[in-house]
């Protein structure tokens, strides 16, 4: 087995940080009546500002300080959100609290080209997270998550010298070995290595027998079994903005850490959503819930142009102060086929998905198709509906013969004042008789010819049951 673990050390930062477009001096205090410095981002360390600072000094360096309560919460959901996009992946995945996620990834390394390749998609996936992680991969999931921990982002494959490498890490990252630091820094136990080197009895009479089990669990010695993360039916991935927003344009920014969540999702499931929600919440107000419908698709660039669209005719009741994005119906997605075969639709996705910008920037309806009726009445043939996608197209071999029609018809039919053979009308095909309505009241019995006009144009004409001509479209 080979597990990659995903340490977030400055996940208490993250789960704020994320939403934000530009870097501000930005810290996470710790809830206590003594406040302090729990982790300060780039900006607030270049002003001196570190961790374990107390708030009351830190304000002093920096009056304009964003300080932000620790919210363990939002770090657990932070840390689900992470294992549902990585299972784009593999399904093999376990949170390690309170900052870790592991995934087993032996399985699919030839699928996505190799152990460097699947690094470094996840590397730039956790970038458009807007997660800062330390990556670290070794035969066992307890040696990776120890390694990452160590802020070593190593990769360790099976056969190498895992029991070297696991001896020169610092005892203090065991679970087991944190009631007995003092002990073991009094006798010279600094590390793993400096533990398997004192006798194992002795070891387990005065520190627990778990102490040992956890080294051997990293070597791989005794099994180490993990509690699986099973993903939701659906996504639902939310962000609490660092301040409030009154643009719906600086809202893109976070919503588009949310798409790419919500891809990772749908490339898990295989699937691609339909419906999906993208909830606005307010202080005082109600959320903003805008819903729409998509063509089975996961692609983050179409989702957030059909976003952008909605929400530039959005008009905010309130200040946004976080943004929650729902897939609320998804379908599964078809594997689409090579070039060795051409395919007959191959425009079919492209297309619906101008249609859904056009409806997002226009109105659901209005985007519009005419659409067959079933009635012999040229002028309810067609009706107008919402146009949700393309029509398919067919081939010659699908398409049954029709009588020909023109493209133009007219709002009402326009008597021709003669009868064709007074004019230089001439008539080219027909009749073609139409007789029916009789049962709503609108009956009709008309014979329809095509005819060629003074300037080369085909008419379509007809004669009603009285003898007289009509004029009723134009052939393009």
């Amino acid at each position: 087995m080979l597990w990659t673990c995903l340490h977030f050390p400055d996940l208490p930062l993250g789960v704020f940080a994320r939403g934000e477009a530009r870097e501000r001096a930005t810290v996470v205090s710790s809830v206590s009546h003594r406040p302090d410095v729990i982790a300060a981002n780039g900006a607030a360390k270049r002003r001196g500002i570190v961790p374990g600072l107390s708030i009351a000094a830190a304000l002093a360096l920096d009056a304009e300080l964003s300080i932000h309560l620790r919210d363990e919460r939002a770090e657990a959901a932070a840390l689900e959100s992470i294992a549902l996009w990585a299972g784009q992946w593999t399904p093999t995945i376990s949170i390690d609290p309170p900052a870790c996620v592991l995934a087993e990834i032996s399985g699919c390394l030839n699928y996505f080209g190799g152990f460097d390749r699947l690094h470094q998609q996840i590397d730039r996936g956790l970038a458009q997270l807007g997660f800062s992680a330390v990556v670290a991969t070794a035969p066992t999931a307890l040696a990776a998550s120890l390694f990452a921990r160590a802020g070593q982002a190593i990769a360790i494959e099976p056969g190498a010298d895992l029991a070297r490498r696991l001896a020169a890490l610092p005892v203090a990252l065991l679970d087991h070995a944190q009631a007995a630091l003092d002990t073991l820094s009094g006798i010279g136990a600094h590390t793993l290595g400096d533990v398997l080197a004192l006798p194992r009895d002795g070891v387990a009479r005065r520190f627990g027998q778990g102490l040992l089990d956890e080294i051997d669990r990293a070597r791989g010695t005794l099994p180490d079994a993990r509690l699986l993360f099973v993903a939701p039916e659906r996504y639902q991935g939310q962000i609490e903005l660092p301040s409030p927003v009154e643009e719906t344009e600086a809202l893109l920014f976070a919503i588009k850490r949310l798409v790419t969540e919500l891809a990772g999702f749908l490339q898990g499931r295989g699937a691609g959503v339909t419906r999906l929600r993208c909830d606005l919440m307010h202080e005082d107000e109600r959320p903003t819930s805008i819903v729409f419908g998509l063509a089975a698709t996961r692609r983050i660039e179409h989702i957030l142009h059909v976003l952008r669209e909605r929400l530039a005719r959005e008009q905010l009741p309130d200040r946004v102060e976080a943004i929650r994005l729902v897939s609320e119906e998804i379908a599964p997605l078809a594997a689409k086929e090579g070039d060795f075969f051409a395919a007959a639709n191959k425009d079919s996705e492209a297309g619906a998905q101008l249609i859904e910008r056009l409806r997002a920037r226009l109105g659901e309806d209005a985007v519009r198709a005419l659409a067959l009726h079933a009635d012999h009445r040229p002028e309810l043939a067609t009706q107008s509906t919402a146009m949700i996608a393309l029509p398919r197209s067919t081939t010659a071999g699908d398409r049954s013969p029709l009588p020909l029609r023109p493209l133009w018809l007219m709002a009402a039919p326009r008597p021709l004042g003669a009868d064709p053979a007074s004019t230089p009308l001439q008539l080219l095909s027909g009749p073609e008789r139409i007789e029916t309505g009789w049962w709503d009241g609108g009956d009709i019995g008309r014979d329809y010819f095509v005819g060629c006009g003074t300037r080369g144009e085909e008419l379509w004409l007809y004669r009603d049951r009285g003898g007289q001509w009509f004029v009723h479209g134009i052939f393009a």
